[in-house]
């Protein structure tokens, strides 16, 4: 999988692909991340991407042309599956999304900025808009990696263990159930019986009991939606 990213600074993404499962990921061909300075694209003398706002307003817009260009040298190069933008008032990032995107072969992310992008951006370039949060950053870069990370760990080869990502929360709707190592006891608390057993039907049955009543607890919506 290819992965080119649009931002404006790059020195912040530079940490979240440099190390762990993302490292590896590269490091065995799994997947390719590129991160393309818009400001490269600027005609401005200042190499300046933003402007202010037609009909007034607080806040810059990041202008059309710079993000225009590079869109268009690397969709020439290649076909891009998905064109993302993200952005607050996106589809909320949900498990399935990441699933879906893993099997993509090229996607572009575009990070925004200021008041965002220029409107005929989203209009003529974009295929998908997402956001992780209803919450504001100060840009998409961080919402960047964390979409970036959800789906590269999904590829076959990236794990390790493979069918780690199949027992994460979120893939059956439901959280996942507790977790111990060793020691089975530590300071008086005690790792539950069953998962010393060595009876994996017993064990399977109580992670899935568990999972259901951590659910209901902290997110019965997950729930809800199973149902519907």
């Amino acid at each position: 999988m290819r992965i080119d990213i649009l931002t404006i600074l790059p020195a912040l993404l530079e940490g979240p692909f440099s190390d762990s499962i993302m490292k590896r990921a590269q490091e065995k061909g799994l997947s390719e991340i590129y991160i393309h300075n818009i400001r490269n694209y600027s005609s401005d003398k200042h190499k300046n991407v933003d402007d202010y706002q037609y009909g007034g307003g607080a806040g810059m817009v990041m202008s059309i042309e710079p993000i225009a260009k590079i869109i268009e040298q690397l969709k020439a190069e290649r076909k891009y599956d998905e064109i993302i933008y993200m952005t607050p008032d996106g589809e909320l990032l949900e498990q399935s999304i990441s699933n879906e995107l893993s099997i993509k072969n090229n996607i572009m992310i575009l990070c925004g900025h200021y008041k965002g992008v220029d409107e005929r951006v989203r209009e003529h370039y974009i295929t998908r808009e997402l956001s992780i949060g209803s919450y504001v950053l100060s840009g998409g870069e961080l919402a960047a990696a964390v979409l970036v990370d959800s789906v590269v760990r999904l590829i076959p080869g990236v794990l390790n263990n493979e069918t780690s990502a199949l027992t994460d929360s979120f893939q059956d709707n439901l959280l996942s159930p507790p977790v111990y190592t060793r020691p089975p006891e530590y300071n008086g608390w005690k790792v539950p019986e069953v998962l010393l057993s060595g009876d994996f039907k017993s064990i399977d049955k109580w992670r899935e009991e568990k999972a259901i009543e951590r659910t209901k607890k902290r997110r019965p919506d997950l729930l809800d939606s199973n149902e519907n």
